[in-house]
């Protein structure tokens, strides 16, 4: 069911996060962070979640859906929050699944600064890491747990990781979740868990799948949606080039040289074709680095770390590990290859134009991937039409200078030369004038 029109023209009025009725400390931390004015999403979800309701919650990527949810359930931690330092005091209250480790630690990084000023414990938990360490954390006592479902049933059996208390369920990228396979696996963590909770959905998009997991999972849920279904933000310019696939890796330098992008994500469809342009990219003295699924965790990470530095130019990247890369004004993404699934173009140039920058997302277009384009321009409802690929400046060309009247010299301006003497002329003592001749 949808929100009541009452509760909507409340919402609208709500142009601070004050006006949301967050605690005081929250509101310091978002200051700190530079939030002023929330989102449309967070204007809605949030008196939403605080009312206790659950909630299927659809917004574009980028538009802060993190902190619409991490906010109010931080808030109804606090009555809970001590300093104390048992274990038992701080039992798991709040689970966070994320389809991805990418974006569960995007998520407990957001959630860390939110609650800085509270002494609420977190932690997050993903796989490709030793679990030792983690078990040690979860022993310590977290009140908001952030996991991956797989890395979460490996420490379900433990008893650190106990969910018998948890009191609060947030599914980030739910559709995400389900295109993994992950449903299996979230059945037997919500089994896990008490029945009396508050279960919240969030994703980029929904679709009968989600529509059917939100059933199962929740309660009577309020949906909200701040966007037209399946759209992609209208800050993202949208580009396409037609070229064929030899082509395309030059067609890639070609963009990135003539608009001049200093940072972009770049999509591959598979792995191998993310490791094979990788290579490609640096042999054309393009600082690049490539980030999947089969890259060891540290790899991963020191190749997103050196993107959001600067020192990476392009990171390509799959779908699925690009998950949760949020990069502060990433100025561009390139559709190197055209995802099947026109869900995952949504998502690619959702990494852009994000929280209301602009953005630019470019796709080249092999003649084989044409059907692919008319799925996602059906998905989105519009069109998408080719240009022509851009023209790179050529390089500062001669100075053209006008010499005399009627002709015009070529070349670096410089003043006209000083007419010389010869040599011999100034050897020679001056001539005398010619004497008359005599009368």
């Amino acid at each position: 069911m949808d929100a009541g029109t009452d509760t909507s023209a409340a919402l609208e009025a709500a142009t601070t996060f004050a006006d949301l009725g967050l605690d005081a400390r929250l509101l310091a931390a978002l200051d700190a962070l530079n939030y002023k004015v929330p989102t449309p999403i967070q204007k809605q979800a949030i008196p939403l979640m605080l009312a206790g309701r659950d909630l299927m919650a659809q917004a574009q990527t980028g538009t802060g859906k993190t902190a619409a949810f991490a906010l109010p359930l931080l808030q109804k931690l606090i009555p809970d929050a001590n300093t104390s330092a048992s274990p038992a005091r701080h039992p798991v209250r709040a689970l966070v699944l994320a389809p991805t480790r990418e974006l569960a630690i995007q998520v407990h990084d957001s959630v860390m600064a939110y609650k800085r000023h509270l002494p609420l414990r977190s932690t997050v938990v993903f796989g490709g890491m030793d679990m030792k360490g983690q078990e040690a954390d979860l022993r310590n006592g977290v009140e908001i747990l952030v996991a991956t479902p797989g890395r979460l049933l490996d420490h379900a059996g433990s008893r650190p990781a106990l969910l018998s208390q948890v009191r609060f369920l947030v599914l980030d990228e739910a559709d995400r979740m389900l295109d993994m396979g992950f449903l299996p696996d979230l059945k037997r963590i919500v089994d896990l868990l008490p029945v009396q909770r508050q279960t919240v959905l969030f994703s980029a998009t929904f679709d009968d799948a989600i529509v059917g997991l939100a059933r199962s999972f929740l309660h009577n849920p309020l949906k909200v949606e701040v966007a037209r279904r399946n759209t992609a933000a209208e800050t993202v310019e949208q580009v396409v080039h037609k070229v064929r696939e030899d082509d395309k890796l030059d067609a890639l330098v070609r963009v990135v040289e003539a608009r001049e992008i200093t940072q972009a994500l770049v999509f591959t469809r598979t792995k191998l074709a993310a490791d094979k342009l990788g290579r490609r990219l640096l042999k054309r003295g393009i600082q690049a680095a490539t980030i999947h699924g089969d890259k060891a965790q540290l790899e991963r990470l020191a190749a997103l770390d050196g993107f959001k530095q600067g020192k990476v130019r392009l990171l390509v990247a799959t779908d699925i590990a690009a998950r949760g890369i949020d990069i502060a004004e990433l100025p561009c993404v390139v559709n190197f290859e055209l995802p099947y699934s026109p869900e995952d173009y949504v998502h690619r140039i959702g990494r852009t134009g994000r929280a209301g920058a602009s953005g630019l997302a470019v796709s080249l277009v092999a003649p084989d991937e044409e059907r692919l384009l008319g799925a996602i321009e059906r998905f989105i409802n519009r069109p998408l039409t080719p240009t022509p690929l851009p023209q790179i400046a050529p390089p500062p060309g001669p100075v053209a200078v006008q010499a005399t009247a009627s002709a015009t010299v070529v070349g670096t301006a410089r003043p006209p030369r000083r007419q010389r003497e010869p040599v011999c002329a100034l050897l020679l003592p001056p001539r005398r004038a010619a004497e008359p001749p005599a009368s």
